[in-house]
This record gives C-alpha cells, sequence and structure tokens, in this order.
C-alpha cells in the first residue's frame, strides 16, 4: 500500500519556511507540478485521503520514476521511506531535520536548485507547497476527481490566462472505481 500512502501525502497541510517565498524571476527549464483534486481543488481533510484511484498511484509512479521529487517535510513523513528510483528533496524549517534517502533545504528555491541537472523535477505536495511552485512551474499534472468534496486542504487554481490545456484522457466510473476522473497535463501559456 505504499501507493495508497503516498496519494495522502498529496494532501497534507504542510509547513512553510520563511524563506520559500517564491521568486518568479528564479528559472528552471521544466519544473512540474503533480496532484490529484477534485471539481473544487479540493485534496483532502483532516491528513485523509478522500478518495483512491489505483490508475492515478500508478501514473505518479510512471511520471515521477528517475526524476527529483520535492515536497514539504509532512509530505515526507507521511511517506513509509524515501520514494525509490528519484532523488527525494524535503523542504523543511528544521536545520537538523535527517532522514535516509532525502536531501533537505530550507526553500523551494534551494530545492529547485538542488534539481537543477533533472530536466523535469516534480513538486509533490503538500497545500502550501503547492501554492508556493505555481509561479515556478511550467507544467501541471492533474489527476481531475469528477466530484466534489468537503476538505481543508486545497491545490491552487488554475488560471486559464496563464495554463493551457494540452492532453486530456478521460476515465469514466466502473464497478471498480466509484469516481470518474481525467487525467490532463497543463502548460504554461508562453508571454511576449
Amino acid at each position: 500500500m505504499e501507493h495508497h500512502r503516498l496519494n495522502k501525502t498529496l494532501l497534507e497541510e504542510e509547513e512553510t519556511p520563511q524563506e520559500a517565498v517564491a521568486n518568479p524571476d528564479y528559472e528552471h527549464p521544466n519544473v512540474t507540478l503533480i496532484a490529484a483534486a477534485s471539481e473544487n481543488d479540493a485534496l483532502g481533510k483532516d491528513n485523509g485521503l478522500l478518495w483512491h484511484i489505483r490508475e492515478d498511484l500508478q501514473r505518479f509512479k510512471e511520471l515521477t520514476c528517475g526524476h527529483a521529487i520535492i515536497m514539504g517535510r509532512k509530505t515526507f513523513e507521511s511517506l513509509p521511506k524515501a520514494l525509490p528510483n528519484r532523488t527525494n528533496i524535503v523542504i523543511t524549517r528544521n536545520n537538523d531535520y535527517q532522514a535516509t534517502g532525502i536531501v533537505c533545504c530550507s526553500s523551494l528555491e534551494e530545492a529547485l536548485d538542488l534539481a537543477k541537472d533533472d530536466p523535469q523535477p516534480f513538486i509533490i505536495g503538500g497545500g502550501q507547497i503547492y501554492q508556493q511552485a505555481m509561479p515556478f512551474a511550467h507544467t501541471l499534472e492533474l489527476t481531475r476527481v469528477h466530484d466534489h468534496f468537503e476538505a481543508d486542504t486545497f491545490f491552487p487554481t488554475i488560471d486559464p490566462t496563464i495554463w493551457q490545456e494540452v492532453w486530456r484522457e478521460t476515465h469514466p466510473k466502473s464497478d471498480n472505481q466509484p469516481l470518474a476522473y481525467t487525467f490532463i497535463t497543463y502548460k504554461k501559456i508562453a508571454t511576449s
């Protein structure tokens, strides 16, 4: 159930390092945010899952394997261990924080600098880290769950003047999956 626990991390409230304020002048060629959110942008409630979609967890693994994954400390602590075949970068205010298989830093910019050699680092949560990362991102990989949920953690609103949908794959409800969902890829609209 490692993937089940991983999805839980996408919905937790994260600590917000003071130094992690987004600087839109900082550039990385292809920062990607990856998340699953409902129609009302809900990620989770009370640090708990709102749904379990096996295909979403499989897609997360396929897309992030071999890349850097950037997360807040609470997200990392909800994992059973550092995710294999990925560089696990954890943002935390605690300068003494240590765990096997991770690299720690104190800001989103520092995390992106640590991932500078990766052609596509992924931001994997939680809610505040997503919010901070939006100005840096060039791609959004979103699983849109077609229902509304009561929640206390939300994905940032996707502004259609900034983000353009470039791909989608819809999955209707089934006997094995009571929720309809759509995989959607967004790209940031180039400004001249």
